[in-house]
């Protein structure tokens, strides 16, 4: 009858342990604490063992303590390469605040011109969207010719939801006119399948760039040494005259402008499967993503001058020169810098009366003035 009882109460313990622990659970596997699950289980398992060793009476300190923090150390040893990865710092590419450049915000960073400004916008404006770190440069046009208002940057005639959100918006008519790096091959198509014709037109060049880790010895890549890696040709550091270290080849999400870059740089050369980590989704559960790049010593990624100049700024990364040279606006200019882009505005058939003198004012004086001084490189250059 004792026995019966203590299996009981075990039962109950082990209920009501689950129950409480159930929300950290879920909060560790759905709130991007993968890492910890391991630790977490184990932990939970070794609350309910205390329990049992109480209610079934072991006295044993061995077997009470032992077994509860050898599961534990189970838990850690078995966490422990993903909690290494968690410290090293990730350096988004996509990560610009966007309302410090909100246009007319008291204090933006978004550039003015010199002087007033001899187009201005009215009536039916524009509704434009674009790539994440182009929102620096058209919230900027925006400020110069749109009527003086609150433009919120996600959801107003002036935000920025990426390149690919930017593109499908475009393609579906949602938008009159984006601002972003050429498509990709699946973009063209799916505006051929909508029975749309994008219309592209350079505003501005910017460098493509690869950067790594600011400890890593090696300044600069030949092209062919970087197709060589991202082709998975070249994978330690010592073939390029580095250390011994396993070259980690980060990449980004099929679509976004970086990676549609990385894919014109690459030409015929098959770029190989990007790193991938388990992420977490309430609607879809565990799927794999694109890993964001993490800062290991061994690390290489790839962004545009201008964006990168944030991740300069906090000294964990450092930019590559490529063929020997260094990828500054003037060598941009001077058309020295081998990887330069060119940066658009596309429209996909508007009928907005604005969108064409706009895109005219862009090209004019005053709209390259505000691209060189919001640091890309203008198209007459």
């Amino acid at each position: 009858m004792k026995r019966a009882g203590q299996v009981l109460g075990f039962v109950g313990i082990v209920v009501f342990v689950m129950f409480l622990s159930a929300p950290l659970l879920f909060m560790v596997l759905f709130a991007g604490g993968q890492a910890w699950l391991p630790v977490t289980v184990a932990g939970v398992l070794a609350v309910i063992l205390w329990f049992g060793f109480a209610i079934f009476g072991v006295r044993r300190k061995k077997i009470v303590f032992g077994i509860p923090l050898g599961l534990l150390a189970i838990g850690f040893l078995i966490a422990s390469p993903s909690l290494y990865k968690l410290t090293k710092p990730v350096v988004h590419a996509d990560g610009v605040a966007l309302y410090e450049y909100s246009p007319f915000a008291e204090g933006t960073k978004a550039v003015s011109l010199d002087g007033p400004g001899t187009f201005r916008m009215e009536g039916d404006l524009p509704v434009i969207d674009g790539a994440t770190a182009l929102y620096p440069l058209y919230a900027a046009f925006a400020q110069a010719v749109y009527p003086e208002k609150d433009y919120d940057p996600y959801m107003s005639e002036v935000m920025s939801n990426r390149t690919g959100q930017a593109y499908e918006s475009l393609i579906n008519g949602e938008v009159d006119l984006i601002f972003a790096a050429g498509p990709s091959e699946a973009q063209k198509e799916r505006a051929r399948q909508a029975g749309k014709e994008l219309d592209l037109t350079p505003i501005g060049k910017e460098a493509f760039v690869f950067f790594v880790n600011r400890k890593n010895p090696v300044d600069g890549l030949s092209q062919k040494e970087i197709r060589g890696i991202y082709a998975g040709e070249i994978t330690n550091w010592k073939e390029v005259g580095g250390p011994s270290t396993e070259i980690r080849a980060y990449q980004r999400p099929p679509d976004s402008g970086s990676q549609t870059a990385l894919e014109a740089f690459m030409g015929d050369t098959p770029i190989m499967e990007a790193p991938t980590e388990q992420t977490a989704d309430l609607m879809s559960g565990i799927i794999e993503d694109v890993a964001d790049y993490r800062n290991y010593g061994g690390a290489i990624g790839y962004t545009f001058r201008f964006y990168s100049q944030s991740m300069i700024g906090n000294h964990d990364v450092r930019l590559l020169a490529v063929d020997g040279v260094e990828p500054t606006a003037d060598n941009i200019r001077s058309g020295d810098y081998p990887i330069v882009s060119e940066l658009y505005a596309i429209t996909a058939g508007t009928d907005n009366p604005n969108v064409a003198p706009f895109i005219d004012w862009i090209l004019s004086e005053e709209g390259q003035e505000i691209v060189e001084k919001t640091g890309y490189v203008g198209i007459g250059e």
